[in-house]
C-alpha cells in the first residue's frame, strides 16, 4: 500500500464550544496547551492539568485518479475515547488511547472532491491516568492507498525460523538463516519477495503462485537465497520460506536491517503469464506481469531464546539493563515526533541501557524503527490496569470488550521489529492476586502467544501490593478511585485554595508513593520478602513465560531455588539496585534482566522521584509541581550523576579501547544546599551532578560521589588527596564511593587503582570562571553551525558547534550559563527569552520538577544553570536556508545560534 501523510491541514477546538478553529499540525496534544489549576481533578497524576474535549477537522480531497482504489485511514494514537467521522457519518471509535487503529475509508471518500475528516478525543473525563497523558491526536495520521486487491495493511509478517549452528572459527556469524514471509493479501494472486541489505548481498527474488499451487524448491545459484519447501498461498496469504547464507545478523552491537519489498499480482490480472501460474521454476524466461500493488518491511534477522541458560539472541546469552520511559517528551508534552523518539532512545542507550520497558502502554512507530536501528531491546507494554480503577476514568470500562482487539493491534504493529523482545500484558496490576485475575493472565499470555509464538510474555508485579490486594486493603480499587474523584470535585466546588492542602487526603499511588518516600527504597523490597506474598504471586508468575518482579529483588536468590524453572525479570527496579543486579545475574541467568524506574524523567505523577530544595519547590508537593523527577537522565536530557553510577554498575560503557568502562565518573551533590533539607524520595539515590562549578561555595562542605569499579579510590582536590576508600566487590558491594571535602576553586580528581595500587583510571572537574556567557549549541542530531556568544558586555565570541537539520526535522538546542571556557554554572540563574526566524519554536523549557510556568512560551527560567529549547525547521526549507534562535535574559547575557538546513 501506498503511504500518504495526512498530518497538516488539520484544525482543532474545545468540542460543543463556538470558538474558531486554530490550524494545527499532526502530532499535536492539545492538553499542554490547558491551564493548570490547583483545582484540576487531575490533580498531581498529570501536573495540574485541565483536561477538556476536542474536535479535530481536515478537510482533504482525493486525487480523481485514486477513485476504485482501497483507503485506509491510520491514527497511531489518539488520546482518548477517539471518534473519527467522515462526511458527517460516524466511521469508527476506539477507546484506548494508546493503540493505533485504522479506519476503512474506501467507500466514503469520494476522490476527486472535498472530503471532511472530523475527530473527536476526549479528556474532560479526569482523572483518567495516573501520569500525563497529553491528549488529541499526538501521533502521526497516514492515508494508505491501494488497488480493491491488495496486500493487507501491516499483512506481512517476516520470522525468523533458525540462523544455523555452525559458527566459523573466529566465532563469527551462523550460516544459514532461514527466514518466513506471511502475507495476507485481499485476493489469491501472485506475490513475490525481493530483499536488499545494506552490505552487499545480492537481491532476492522469490515468487509463489496463486491457488494454491505447491512451489518446489528453486534455487538461483549459491550466492543468493532460494525458495525451499511448499510455500503456497491459501487464503489469502503466501507463506514463502528462504535460506539465507552469510546473513548479517541483527543484534545490539551491530544492529543490522534488511528491507524485503513484496510485490502482489491479482490471480485474475489478464497480464499475469501462464509461467508464474503454473509455478515454473524458469524465472528468468517467465512473463513479467503487472504488479497490483506493492509494500516494503523493514526486519532483522535474529533468533531469541529463553530458559534455564538465561535469555539468548542469535545463541548468546544478553543480560538485559533497561530503563523504564514514559510516552512523553519532556517539553514536547506528549507529541510523538519521530526524532524526539530516537532523541530518547540514543539518550539510553549512550547512558548505559540496553533496553527500553514501554511504561505502560503500546509505544509509537517511529519509537521502534529508532531501536531497530540503534541496537535498543523493547519490553512491548499493553496497559497500567485491568478491571480494577486506578482511577475513576480510566480505561476499565472498556478493558473486558477491548483488550483481544487492543494486543491484536500491538502485535500486529510491531511483531516484525527485532528490537521487540518481550511482551507485557500489565504493569502492577493487583488483579494478579485474585482467582479470576490469575485465569486472565494465562487468557492474555496464550492469545499474545497466538499472534506470536516468537517472543515470551511478562507481566510486571508489584510483589508486596499483591499481598495487599490479596487481604483486600490493594493500594488501588474501585472504591479508592471513585473516593480520590469524589474528593477532587469537592475541592473544586470549594475553590478554597487555603483548604486545598490541609483537607487533602493522598489515596492510591500517591499514598504508597508518599510512605515509600518517608520509608526509603528498602521498604518495598524488605515487605516483598514476607511468605505472603510468594503465596499471592506463584499463579500468576506460573501462567506467564517470565516472572516480571516489581522491586522484588531480595526474593531473587530465594524464588530462583524454590522454583527451579522460573525465569524472572526485575520489571521494575530502583537506581541503587543497579550493581547488586548486575552481579546476582552473572552468576544466575535465570534472572534475565532488570528495568529501573525510571530511564528519562516525565511529565506526571509529580515528585516521586524528586529531591528539590526550597530555592526551586515548595517541598511539599502541590500545585506547581509538573514532573516526575524520577530520570537518571532528566526532562531535558541531561545525564545526572545516577546515570553515570548505572554505566559504571552495568559495566555498559565502553573505553577508548572497546574494553568496559569501569570508570571513574565523579559527581558533586549541590554544594550550596550542603545539610539542607529536601523533598524525600525512594526512587532517587543521589542528586549529585557532574560539575565543581560551585562558585561561591568557599569552604562550605562537597559531598562527593566517585563510580568505578576498582579496588580502590582516591579523590584529590587541586593536587592533593582528601581521601581514599577501598571498594568491595561481589552481591554485598558497590561500584560507589562516597566522600565528604571542603568546596575550594580549581579541580576535583578521582583516581581509580587495581590490587597492586597500580593507576587504571582518573577522571576531573573543574570550577567556572568569572565571567558569566550565554552559550546555545544544537544538541541533537550533530553536526556543524555556528554559535555567536554575548556576555553581558556586550563583546562576542564564536562558541559551541551545533548541527545542520534536515526540513520538517527538529533540533534540540542546549541553553546554558557558563564561563568564557563553557564551563556550565549550575548556581546562575535567569529567566531566558527564545525568539526564533525561520522557523517554529515547537517547545521551550528547564527540567525543574517544580514549574509553574508552560512549555509553550518564549520565556524559561533556567534550572542548574540550563534549559532546552526544541526549533522546527519546515518542510519548505531548502539547502542553504538557516534558522536562527536568540536567547537574551534580563541581565544583558545574549547568545544567537544559526542552524543550517540540510
Amino acid at each position: 500500500m501506498h503511504a500518504i501523510a495526512f498530518n497538516h491541514g488539520w484544525s482543532y477546538r474545545h468540542l460543543n464550544s463556538d470558538e474558531p478553529f486554530t490550524p494545527v499540525t499532526v502530532p499535536h496534544d492539545a492538553m499542554l496547551a490547558e491551564p493548570r489549576s490547583p483545582f484540576a481533578a487531575s490533580g498531581l497524576n498529570s501536573g495540574w492539568f485541565e483536561g477538556r474535549d476536542y474536535e479535530y477537522v481536515k478537510r482533504f480531497t482525493p486525487d480523481a485518479s485514486l477513485a476504485g482504489s482501497s483507503m485506509i485511514l491510520e491514527f497511531e494514537g489518539v488520546y482518548h475515547n477517539a471518534e473519527v467521522w467522515v462526511n458527517g457519518e460516524q466511521a469508527a471509535f476506539r477507546p484506548y488511547g494508546y493503540t493505533n487503529f485504522t479506519v476503512d475509508v474506501t467507500d466514503r471518500f469520494v476522490a476527486g472532491s472535498e472530503n471532511e475528516v472530523r475527530v473527536i478525543a476526549r479528556n474532560a473525563d479526569q482523572p483518567n491516568s495516573r501520569w500525563y497523558s497529553g491528549a488529541g491526536i499526538y501521533r502521526p495520521v497516514t492515508l494508505w492507498t491501494a488497488p480493491r486487491e491488495h496486500i493487507a495493511l501491516d499483512g506481512v509478517t517476516v520470522q525468523t525460523l533458525s540462523i544455523g549452528t555452525a559458527l566459523d572459527i573466529d566465532g563469527g556469524v551462523p550460516e544459514p538463516a532461514r527466514v518466513r514471509f506471511t502475507v495476507e493479501t485481499t485476493a489469491s494472486g501472485t506475490v513475490s519477495v525481493e530483499i536488499a541489505a545494506a552490505d552487499p548481498l545480492s537481491d532476492i527474488a522469490a515468487v509463489v503462485p496463486s491457488v494454491g499451487e505447491p512451489v518446489g524448491e528453486v534455487d538461483w545459484g549459491s550466492d543468493v537465497p532460494k525458495i525451499v519447501g511448499n510455500a503456497v498461498v491459501v487464503d489469502g496469504k503466501a507463506v514463502i520460506e528462504l535460506d539465507i547464507p552469510n546473513p548479517r545478523l541483527w543484534s545490539l552491537d551491530e544492529p543490522n536491517l534488511y528491507t524485503a519489498r513484496i510485490r502482489y499480482t491479482a490471480a485474475d490480472d489478464p497480464d499475469v503469464g501462464a509461467a508464474e501460474v503454473a509455478g515454473s521454476p524458469d524465472i528468468a524466461t517467465a512473463a513479467t506481469p503487472a504488479t497490483t500493488d506493492a509494500t516494503t518491511v523493514t526486519f532483522g534477522i535474529r533468533e531469541l531464546a529463553w530458559g534455564s541458560e538465561g535469555f539468548k539472541i542469535n545463541g548468546k546469552r544478553v543480560i538485559i539493563q533497561g530503563a523504564c520511559i514514559h510516552h512523553d517528551n519532556g517539553v514536547l508534552g506528549a507529541c510523538a515526533y519521530a526524532d524526539a523518539e530516537e532523541r530518547k532512545l540514543a539518550l539510553m542507550k549512550a547512558n548505559g541501557y540496553n533496553a527500553i520497558r514501554s511504561a505502560h502502554n503500546p509505544c509509537s512507530k517511529a519509537l521502534l524503527d529508532a531501536a531497530d536501528r540503534l541496537g535498543m531491546l523493547v519490553m512491548d507494554e499493553y496497559i497500567d490496569h485491568w478491571y480494577i480503577h486506578k482511577t475513576q476514568h480510566d480505561y476499565v470500562d472498556y478493558f473486558d470488550e477491548w483488550w483481544r482487539r487492543d494486543l491484536t493491534d500491538m502485535v500486529v504493529k510491531d511483531r516484525n521489529h527485532p528490537s521487540v523482545v518481550l511482551y507485557s500484558t500489565g504493569n502492577e496490576v493487583g488483579e494478579t492476586a485474585q482467582p479470576r485475575g490469575i485465569k486472565l493472565t494465562r487468557e492474555m499470555t496464550d492469545f499474545l502467544h497466538g499472534l506470536d509464538p516468537t517472543r515470551p510474555v511478562t507481566c510486571g508485579i508489584n510483589i508486596f501490593f499483591n499481598f495487599l490486594t490479596s487481604i483486600g486493603i490493594g493500594q488501588y480499587s474501585d472504591k479508592k478511585a471513585a473516593k480520590e474523584a469524589a474528593a477532587a470535585e469537592r475541592r473544586r466546588e470549594a475553590g478554597d485554595l487555603h483548604s486545598l492542602e490541609d483537607k487533602h487526603t493522598a489515596v492510591g499511588s500517591e499514598f504508597f508513593n508518599n510512605l515509600a518516600g518517608l520509608l526509603g527504597a528498602g521498604f518495598m523490597k524488605t515487605m516483598a520478602t514476607l511468605p505472603f506474598c510468594d503465596w499471592a504471586t506463584r499463579g500468576a508468575f506460573a501462567n506467564m513465560d517470565v516472572a516480571g518482579y516489581n522491586y522484588g529483588i531480595k526474593r531473587y536468590a530465594h524464588d530462583l531455588r524454590k522454583y527451579p524453572r522460573r525465569l524472572i525479570l526485575g520489571s521494575e527496579t530502583f537506581c541503587s539496585d543497579a550493581y547488586r543486579f548486575r552481579e546476582f545475574a552473572k552468576r544466575h541467568p535465570r534472572v534475565i534482566g532488570d528495568f529501573v524506574w525510571a530511564g528519562m524523567d516525565y511529565m506526571g505523577e509529580t515528585g516521586i522521584g524528586s529531591w528539590e530544595y526550597e530555592d526551586y519547590a515548595p517541598l511539599r508537593i502541590g500545585y506547581g509541581w509538573l514532573t516526575a523527577g524520577s530520570g537518571r537522565v532528566d526532562l531535558s536530557g541531561r545525564a545526572l550523576g545516577e546515570a553515570l553510577y548505572t554505566r559504571v554498575a552495568l559495566e555498559s560503557g565502553r573505553d577508548a579501547d572497546g574494553g568496559v568502562d569501569r570508570g571513574p565518573y565523579l559527581a558533586v551533590c549541590p554544594v550550596n544546599h550542603t545539610g539542607d533539607k529536601h523533598s524525600p524520595s525512594a526512587w532517587k539515590m543521589s542528586n549529585a551532578i557532574d560539575s565543581w562549578a560551585w562558585n561561591g561555595c568557599d569552604g562550605r562542605r562537597a559531598n562527593v560521589e566517585v563510580y568505578a569499579r576498582a579496588v580502590s579510590v582516591a579523590l584529590l582536590v587541586n593536587g592533593r588527596e582528601v581521601g581514599r576508600k577501598r571498594l568491595r566487590g561481589g552481591l554485598r558491594g558497590d561500584c560507589i564511593a562516597r566522600f565528604a571535602c571542603t568546596w575550594e576553586p580549581g579541580e576535583v580528581t578521582a583516581v581509580s587503582y587495581d590490587a597492586d595500587g597500580r593507576e587504571i583510571g582518573r577522571r576531573s572537574l573543574h570550577s567556572a570562571g568569572d565571567r558569566t556567557e550565554l552559550r546555545a549549541a544544537v544538541e541533537w542530531p550533530t553536526a556543524t553551525a555556528m554559535t555567536m556568544t554575548a556576555g553581558a558586555d556586550g563583546s562576542a565570541a564564536v562558541a559551541d558547534d551545533a548541527v545542520a537539520v534536515r526540513p520538517g526535522h527538529l533540533a534540540f538546542v542546549r541553553v546554558r550559563y557558563t564561563d568564557d571556557h563553557g564551563v556550565t554554572k549550575p548556581l546562575e540563574r535567569g529567566i531566558v527569552h527564545a525568539e526564533v526566524a525561520g522557523g517554529t519554536l515547537l517547545g521551550y523549557g528547564s527540567a525543574a520538577p517544580h514549574n509553574p510556568g508552560s512549555f509553550l512560551d518564549a520565556d524559561s527560567d533556567t534550572y542548574y544553570g540550563e534549559t532546552l529549547a526544541v526549533v522546527q525547521v519546515p518542510e519548505s526549507a531548502a539547502s542553504g536556508d538557516v534558522v536562527t534562535v536568540t536567547f537574551t535574559d534580563d541581565a544583558g547575557h545574549g547568545t544567537t545560534l544559526t542552524i543550517p538546513v540540510a
